[in-house]
């Protein structure tokens, strides 16, 4: 199974191979979807035979499954302690701005990828819940509620107006997560090039908390 030691055909630790066939096999997901891809093309791209693949990963769900986990494991354990932590909730909007942007910046797959893996996979998000290292049960309920005692203390001290922590998590959700996932249309209809859509996430990067918290304002 992934993350366990195993043995190349002469006997000896070969951990770099799974590196190399999960960095092919993410490679390949990307371009061609989860379910648009094929063993072979994943052994042509990391340069193995295709029963290598098998004897690491048995099966192409397997490997997809690693896969996504290694992709969550980038941004969502951060997610999970900042969202579900004690830190004030200005706090938390500016650093999930700049965690999520600084972190899709350097890995601009990661949006699409996990997007279109949950719509066609959704049992996928026991693999984010497993990556933020929270019990599924409790995964996200958790982070709602505390969400939900911030929320309403503020409320009741009159310093933001009332709102759902569903509605809250989703709408900061949606305001960082669209440039990246739109960007193909976004640079097409702004005319940017990578340079301006560079310019274009330093702005968002520091305008975006405060839009966010300006609009929970009584």
């Amino acid at each position: 199974m992934p993350g366990k030691e195993r043995t190349d055909a002469g006997g000896t630790l070969d951990g770099a191979t799974e590196e190399r066939i999960l960095h092919a096999a993410r490679t390949v997901f990307v371009r061609r979807g989860t379910s648009g891809a094929r063993m072979q093309e994943i052994a042509a791209e990391a340069g193995v035979n295709q029963a290598l693949l098998h004897y690491y990963f048995r099966t192409k769900d397997g490997l997809a499954q690693a896969v996504f986990r290694e992709v969550a494991g980038r941004l969502a354990p951060a997610i999970a302690r900042l969202l579900g932590s004690d830190a004030p909730l200005e706090d938390k909007v500016e650093r999930f701005v700049h965690l999520y942007i600084d972190t899709v910046r350097q890995h601009p797959y990661i949006p699409a990828y996990i997007l279109a893996e949950l719509h066609h996979h959704p049992e996928r998000l026991r693999a984010l819940q497993d990556a933020a290292g929270v019990q599924p049960a409790r995964a996200v309920g958790a982070i709602v509620e505390r969400l939900r005692a911030q929320l309403e203390e503020r409320a009741a001290a009159g310093t933001m107006r009332p709102i759902a922590p569903e509605q809250f998590l989703v709408n900061v959700l949606g305001l960082v997560v669209f440039p990246f996932a739109a960007r193909p249309a976004l640079v097409i209809a702004l005319e940017m090039d990578d340079e301006a859509f560079g310019r274009f996430l330093d702005a968002r990067r520091a305008e975006l908390p405060r839009f966010i918290l300006d609009a929970l304002r009584p």
